[in-house]
């Protein structure tokens, strides 16, 4: 971590006396932290004791005398290469969730274009409040990285999860993170992701669940690891948030099949993540279908171009080619054998049978099977969480 620049969000949990241990330890390694405090964080440690450790001045209001000298949110937002927020409190975390800025920490938040990271404190019941871990699960989604809170001997006398993760995990977790930010610098990237949407006419299709949320995990993974990402998006509701994402929009399996066929001779790399539909409607009304005129139909589908087998085709020396496969059934033999007939490197595998993995959440669950016959099972995390555990499978082999 020498020379990074990181913002250390403090909050109003008792838990706060451990941000000086914190602090101290990321100073250690290199790294040159402001700290950002909240009101109710004051209470628990004092400014003084952060400022000497940091050898800054502390930040907690807009502004800081009555003189017009204010605090920039957007400033310390640009300058930062990682936000961590430790401890993070119940309250905390549900307006960084919801967007609700009436604090310099918060604000800085919304406006910080580097990843964040977010180490829970607070007692068990808090923390398996059904609206806190809604919460996590939405800044998860958002991207932001979840350092889970331990078990054992909390504040209140109670005994469960919910005490801040220690210095040394918390310093570990960002250490990984830097080590792992450039692995892919000057990789060219390309990435399918989402459902595909076949017209029957011109209000109708035939489609899938998928919410696009694992491509999207995975291009923001590699993107933050230096690769330039070109993502082919079926119809989704998600936005791209890293700059080194060319985001394409498709609609059709055909119009996945074209743009993805362009770009992977460019890609050094190339990951399959889409739902594409199997079979389109033979035949496309230009009118809408009435039921009264039409009576009962019989819909004819025809095959649609198979992208993971053309590309695997394609495929040269220097290439590496990953895709997904859900399955209900016999999971490992189907998954293996996609994996032969399409010239796969690597798939992962996702089951109908786990719960909380596969369409439309915000977790995953997967097993990752490779040429070799390696075998790595991913529990269930967020996919962001699953994302990067699969780059690191990749690069590794």
């Amino acid at each position: 971590m020498n020379f990074k620049h990181i913002v250390l969000g403090i909050t109003g949990s008792i838990a706060a006396y451990k941000a000086a241990v914190l602090l101290r330890a990321l100073v250690k390694k290199g790294a040159e932290v402001q700290v950002l405090i909240t009101p109710a964080g004051k209470e628990f440690i004092t400014p003084l004791t952060l400022s000497t450790l940091s050898r800054k001045p502390v930040i907690s209001e807009f502004f800081s005398d009555r003189d017009g000298t204010w605090n920039s949110h957007v400033d310390l937002g640009l300058w930062a290469d990682a936000m961590l927020i430790a401890p993070a409190t119940a309250s905390t975390i549900g307006k960084m969730a919801n967007g609700v800025a009436d604090n310099m920490l918060v604000t800085t938040y919304l406006s910080c274009k580097a990843p964040v990271f977010v180490a829970p404190a607070m007692d068990l019941d808090m923390y398996a409040h059904p609206a806190t871990q809604q919460n996590l699960d939405r800044l998860r989604s958002f991207g932001n990285h979840i350092i889970e809170p331990e078990s054992g001997f909390l504040a209140s006398g109670l005994e469960g999860k919910g005490r801040m993760a220690e210095t040394d995990d918390i310093v570990s977790v960002m250490e990984r993170f830097f080590a792992s930010s450039h692995d892919l610098e000057k990789k060219k990237i390309l990435i399918t992701a989402g459902p595909t949407y076949e017209k029957l006419d011109p209000v109708r299709f035939i489609g899938n669940y998928s919410s696009g949320k694992m491509g999207f995990a995975l291009a923001e993974a590699c993107a933050c690891r230096g690769a330039e990402v070109t993502l082919v998006a079926g119809p989704v509701a998600l936005a791209v948030r890293h700059p080194a994402i060319r985001r394409i929009d498709v609609e059709s399996a055909d119009e996945m099949y074209d743009a993805a066929a362009k770009a992977f001779p460019q890609s050094d790399l190339a990951i399959l993540c889409a739902a594409v539909a199997d079979y389109k409607p033979e035949t496309q009304s230009e009118q809408k279908i009435k039921r009264e005129k039409t009576g009962d139909m019989t819909l004819r589908l025809v095959r649609n171009r198979d992208i993971a087998a053309t590309l695997g085709e394609m495929k040269q020396p220097h290439q590496t080619l990953a895709g997904f496969a859900l399955e209900s059934n016999d999971g490992l033999v189907n998954a293996r054998e996609k994996m032969q007939r399409k010239n796969l490197d690597l798939i992962a595998l996702n089951s109908l049978q786990d719960k909380g993995a596969g369409f439309g959440g915000d977790t995953n669950r997967v097993t990752l099977l490779d040429r070799s016959g390696g075998v790595m099972e991913i529990p269930l995390k967020s996919k962001r969480e699953v994302a990067d555990e699969m780059i690191d499978y990749l690069i590794k082999k």
